[in-house]
Protein backbone atom coordinates (compact mmCIF):
# COMPACT_ATOMS: atom_id res chain seq x y z
CA UNK A 1 0.00 0.00 0.00
CA UNK A 2 1.63 3.52 -1.50
CA UNK A 3 1.88 6.53 0.86
CA UNK A 4 -0.84 8.09 -1.51
CA UNK A 5 -3.09 5.45 -0.48
CA UNK A 6 -2.57 6.18 3.28
CA UNK A 7 -3.06 9.63 3.01
CA UNK A 8 -6.53 8.83 1.29
CA UNK A 9 -7.40 6.21 4.01
CA UNK A 10 -6.49 8.70 6.79
CA UNK A 11 -8.54 11.81 5.70
CA UNK A 12 -11.46 9.57 4.97
CA UNK A 13 -11.19 8.03 8.48
CA UNK A 14 -10.92 11.99 9.92
CA UNK A 15 -14.08 12.93 7.75
CA UNK A 16 -15.90 9.96 9.68
CA UNK A 17 -14.61 11.17 12.76
CA UNK A 18 -15.43 14.55 11.99
CA UNK A 19 -19.19 13.51 11.06
CA UNK A 20 -19.67 11.13 14.10
CA UNK A 21 -18.25 12.85 16.83
CA UNK A 22 -20.52 15.69 19.17
CA UNK A 23 -20.28 17.57 22.03
CA UNK A 24 -23.22 18.20 24.13
CA UNK A 25 -22.81 21.54 26.77
CA UNK A 26 -23.64 21.01 30.01
CA UNK A 27 -27.04 22.88 29.78
CA UNK A 28 -27.50 20.88 26.40
CA UNK A 29 -29.14 17.34 25.77
CA UNK A 30 -28.94 15.61 22.67
CA UNK A 31 -32.12 13.77 21.02
CA UNK A 32 -30.67 11.57 18.62
CA UNK A 33 -32.40 10.42 15.60
CA UNK A 34 -31.88 6.92 13.39
CA UNK A 35 -32.76 7.03 9.93
CA UNK A 36 -35.94 9.34 11.23
CA UNK A 37 -37.00 7.95 14.76
CA UNK A 38 -35.64 8.54 18.30
CA UNK A 39 -33.38 6.06 19.71
CA UNK A 40 -32.43 8.32 22.88
CA UNK A 41 -30.93 11.64 24.60
CA UNK A 42 -27.76 12.05 24.78
CA UNK A 43 -26.15 14.08 28.15
CA UNK A 44 -23.56 16.54 28.49
CA UNK A 45 -20.20 15.21 26.63
CA UNK A 46 -18.29 13.97 23.82
CA UNK A 47 -20.79 11.44 22.20
CA UNK A 48 -20.69 9.35 19.04
CA UNK A 49 -23.19 8.89 16.41
CA UNK A 50 -23.42 6.93 13.01
CA UNK A 51 -22.72 9.65 10.14
CA UNK A 52 -25.40 10.08 7.36
CA UNK A 53 -27.86 7.24 9.70
CA UNK A 54 -28.04 9.50 12.79
CA UNK A 55 -29.03 12.96 13.34
CA UNK A 56 -28.68 14.96 16.59
CA UNK A 57 -30.67 17.92 17.57
CA UNK A 58 -29.86 19.59 20.70
CA UNK A 59 -31.95 21.63 22.90
CA UNK A 60 -31.01 24.01 25.36
CA UNK A 61 -31.90 23.92 29.42
CA UNK A 62 -31.39 27.14 29.78
CA UNK A 63 -34.24 29.92 30.79
CA UNK A 64 -35.28 31.89 28.29
CA UNK A 65 -36.46 35.41 28.03
CA UNK A 66 -38.65 35.87 25.54
CA UNK A 67 -40.69 39.28 25.38
CA UNK A 68 -44.01 39.02 24.62
CA UNK A 69 -44.40 42.22 21.49
CA UNK A 70 -47.17 45.09 22.30
CA UNK A 71 -50.80 44.24 21.59
CA UNK A 72 -53.68 46.45 21.77
CA UNK A 73 -56.33 45.04 23.59
CA UNK A 74 -60.09 46.03 24.75
CA UNK A 75 -60.51 45.95 28.64
CA UNK A 76 -64.20 44.91 29.89
CA UNK A 77 -64.71 48.21 30.45
CA UNK A 78 -64.02 48.78 26.54
CA UNK A 79 -60.78 51.25 27.02
CA UNK A 80 -58.23 50.32 24.24
CA UNK A 81 -54.93 49.74 25.32
CA UNK A 82 -51.53 48.67 24.72
CA UNK A 83 -49.98 46.02 27.00
CA UNK A 84 -46.13 44.56 26.15
CA UNK A 85 -44.86 41.71 28.35
CA UNK A 86 -42.10 39.31 29.22
CA UNK A 87 -42.21 35.07 29.40
CA UNK A 88 -39.44 33.26 31.09
CA UNK A 89 -39.68 29.31 30.03
CA UNK A 90 -37.37 26.28 30.15
CA UNK A 91 -37.29 22.85 29.19
CA UNK A 92 -38.05 20.25 30.85
CA UNK A 93 -38.38 17.46 28.89
CA UNK A 94 -36.17 17.68 25.85
CA UNK A 95 -37.42 14.69 23.99
CA UNK A 96 -41.20 16.11 23.82
CA UNK A 97 -39.42 19.55 22.89
CA UNK A 98 -38.18 18.28 19.77
CA UNK A 99 -40.76 15.62 19.14
CA UNK A 100 -43.72 17.01 20.11
CA UNK A 101 -43.78 20.40 18.31
CA UNK A 102 -41.99 21.84 14.96
CA UNK A 103 -40.43 24.47 16.95
CA UNK A 104 -41.13 25.82 20.55
CA UNK A 105 -39.66 29.01 20.83
CA UNK A 106 -43.04 30.39 18.29
CA UNK A 107 -45.20 27.92 19.70
CA UNK A 108 -44.71 29.14 23.12
CA UNK A 109 -44.56 32.74 21.86
CA UNK A 110 -47.67 32.56 19.84
CA UNK A 111 -49.68 31.26 22.48
CA UNK A 112 -48.39 33.68 24.92
CA UNK A 113 -49.57 36.66 23.03
CA UNK A 114 -53.01 35.32 22.94
CA UNK A 115 -53.06 34.09 26.27
CA UNK A 116 -52.24 37.86 27.52
CA UNK A 117 -55.11 39.57 24.94
CA UNK A 118 -57.67 36.86 26.17
CA UNK A 119 -56.97 37.44 29.94
CA UNK A 120 -55.98 41.24 29.82
CA UNK A 121 -59.35 41.43 28.57
CA UNK A 122 -61.32 40.05 30.80
CA UNK A 123 -60.25 42.79 33.66
CA UNK A 124 -61.82 46.55 33.55
CA UNK A 125 -59.20 48.99 33.51
CA UNK A 126 -58.57 49.45 37.44
CA UNK A 127 -57.86 45.82 38.05
CA UNK A 128 -55.10 46.02 35.33
CA UNK A 129 -53.30 48.64 37.06
CA UNK A 130 -54.15 47.64 40.39
CA UNK A 131 -54.41 44.23 40.26
CA UNK A 132 -51.23 42.97 38.19
CA UNK A 133 -49.62 40.32 40.22
CA UNK A 134 -52.76 38.61 40.31
CA UNK A 135 -53.17 39.24 35.82
CA UNK A 136 -49.95 37.74 35.83
CA UNK A 137 -50.19 34.44 37.53
CA UNK A 138 -52.93 33.74 35.49
CA UNK A 139 -51.84 34.37 32.46
CA UNK A 140 -48.85 31.97 33.49
CA UNK A 141 -50.66 29.37 34.66
CA UNK A 142 -52.56 29.31 30.93
CA UNK A 143 -49.92 29.27 28.41
CA UNK A 144 -48.28 26.80 31.59
CA UNK A 145 -51.13 24.57 30.92
CA UNK A 146 -51.04 24.45 26.75
CA UNK A 147 -47.19 24.22 26.94
CA UNK A 148 -46.74 21.07 29.32
CA UNK A 149 -47.28 18.75 26.68
CA UNK A 150 -44.23 20.12 24.54
CA UNK A 151 -42.10 19.49 27.84
CA UNK A 152 -41.92 22.97 28.33
CA UNK A 153 -42.45 24.74 31.61
CA UNK A 154 -43.27 28.50 31.93
CA UNK A 155 -41.55 30.01 35.15
CA UNK A 156 -43.05 33.45 35.24
CA UNK A 157 -45.12 35.94 33.23
CA UNK A 158 -44.47 39.58 33.67
CA UNK A 159 -46.76 42.59 32.00
CA UNK A 160 -43.78 44.96 32.07
CA UNK A 161 -45.57 47.90 30.17
CA UNK A 162 -48.84 49.04 29.88
CA UNK A 163 -49.83 52.86 27.44
CA UNK A 164 -52.88 54.35 27.88
CA UNK A 165 -54.82 56.77 25.54
CA UNK A 166 -54.02 60.50 26.38
CA UNK A 167 -57.41 60.84 27.45
CA UNK A 168 -57.30 58.35 29.91
CA UNK A 169 -54.27 59.90 31.32
CA UNK A 170 -55.78 63.07 31.87
CA UNK A 171 -59.02 61.52 33.81
CA UNK A 172 -56.60 59.07 35.79
CA UNK A 173 -54.30 62.56 36.29
CA UNK A 174 -57.60 64.15 37.45
CA UNK A 175 -58.97 61.15 39.63
CA UNK A 176 -55.55 61.74 41.43
CA UNK A 177 -55.68 65.06 42.20
CA UNK A 178 -59.14 65.04 43.26
CA UNK A 179 -58.35 62.18 45.86
CA UNK A 180 -55.12 64.43 46.94
CA UNK A 181 -57.48 67.32 47.38
CA UNK A 182 -59.88 64.83 49.32
CA UNK A 183 -57.35 63.14 51.58
CA UNK A 184 -56.15 67.40 52.47
CA UNK A 185 -59.89 68.16 53.36
CA UNK A 186 -60.31 65.36 55.87
CA UNK A 187 -57.03 65.90 57.65
CA UNK A 188 -58.00 69.73 57.67
CA UNK A 189 -61.74 68.66 58.96
CA UNK A 190 -59.89 66.42 61.55
CA UNK A 191 -57.54 69.24 62.85
CA UNK A 192 -60.30 72.01 62.61
CA UNK A 193 -62.51 69.15 64.97
CA UNK A 194 -59.55 68.90 67.37
CA UNK A 195 -58.78 72.61 67.50
CA UNK A 196 -62.39 72.62 68.62
CA UNK A 197 -62.34 70.33 70.78
CA UNK A 198 -59.29 71.58 72.67
CA UNK A 199 -61.41 75.27 72.39
CA UNK A 200 -64.31 73.70 74.08
CA UNK A 201 -62.19 72.42 76.93
CA UNK A 202 -60.02 75.63 77.23
CA UNK A 203 -63.46 77.72 77.50
CA UNK A 204 -64.76 75.18 80.17
CA UNK A 205 -61.38 75.82 82.53
CA UNK A 206 -61.99 79.90 82.05
CA UNK A 207 -65.33 79.42 82.72
CA UNK A 208 -64.49 77.74 86.18
CA UNK A 209 -61.48 80.16 86.48
CA UNK A 210 -62.51 83.52 85.03
CA UNK A 211 -59.06 84.97 86.41
CA UNK A 212 -57.42 82.90 83.67
CA UNK A 213 -59.07 84.94 81.48
CA UNK A 214 -57.84 88.35 82.83
CA UNK A 215 -54.09 86.81 82.75
CA UNK A 216 -54.54 85.67 79.51
CA UNK A 217 -55.86 88.95 77.72
CA UNK A 218 -52.60 90.74 79.77
CA UNK A 219 -50.51 87.66 78.40
CA UNK A 220 -51.77 89.07 74.73
CA UNK A 221 -50.92 92.71 75.23
CA UNK A 222 -47.56 91.84 76.67
CA UNK A 223 -47.32 90.41 72.91
CA UNK A 224 -48.69 93.39 71.23
CA UNK A 225 -46.09 95.31 73.34
CA UNK A 226 -43.27 93.65 72.04
CA UNK A 227 -44.02 94.13 68.23
CA UNK A 228 -44.16 97.81 68.80
CA UNK A 229 -47.56 98.84 67.76
CA UNK A 230 -47.62 102.53 67.63
CA UNK A 231 -51.69 102.45 68.82
CA UNK A 232 -53.20 99.48 71.10
CA UNK A 233 -57.09 99.91 71.44
CA UNK A 234 -57.93 98.89 74.80
CA UNK A 235 -61.86 97.54 74.64
CA UNK A 236 -63.52 98.92 77.68
CA UNK A 237 -64.01 95.67 79.36
CA UNK A 238 -60.19 94.86 79.33
CA UNK A 239 -60.01 98.16 81.93
CA UNK A 240 -62.57 96.18 84.26
CA UNK A 241 -60.62 93.16 83.73
CA UNK A 242 -57.32 95.23 84.50
CA UNK A 243 -59.05 96.40 88.17
CA UNK A 244 -59.90 93.08 89.30
CA UNK A 245 -56.61 91.88 88.45
CA UNK A 246 -54.72 94.66 90.63
CA UNK A 247 -57.45 94.10 93.29
CA UNK A 248 -56.56 90.36 93.16
CA UNK A 249 -52.60 91.13 93.58
CA UNK A 250 -53.04 93.33 96.16
CA UNK A 251 -55.44 91.23 98.11
CA UNK A 252 -52.66 88.17 97.84
CA UNK A 253 -49.81 90.83 99.06
CA UNK A 254 -52.32 91.85 102.00
CA UNK A 255 -52.38 88.23 102.90
CA UNK A 256 -48.80 87.21 102.43
CA UNK A 257 -47.82 89.93 105.17
CA UNK A 258 -50.46 89.29 107.56
CA UNK A 259 -49.03 85.66 107.98
CA UNK A 260 -45.66 87.44 108.42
Amino acid sequence: MDLFTLIIIGIIILIILGLSIRVVNQYERGVVFRVGKVIGVKEPGLRLIIPVVDRMVKASLQIVTMPIPSQKIITEDNVSIDVAAVAYFKIMDPYKAVVEVENYNRAVNQISQTTVRSVVGQFNLDEILSETPKINTKIKEIIDKHSEPWGINVTTVEIKDIKLPDTMKRVIAMQAEAEREKRAKIIAAEGEYLSAAKLGDAADIISEHPIALQLRIMQVLNQIAVEKNSTIIFPAPLMNSITDISNFLKTENMGAEEKK
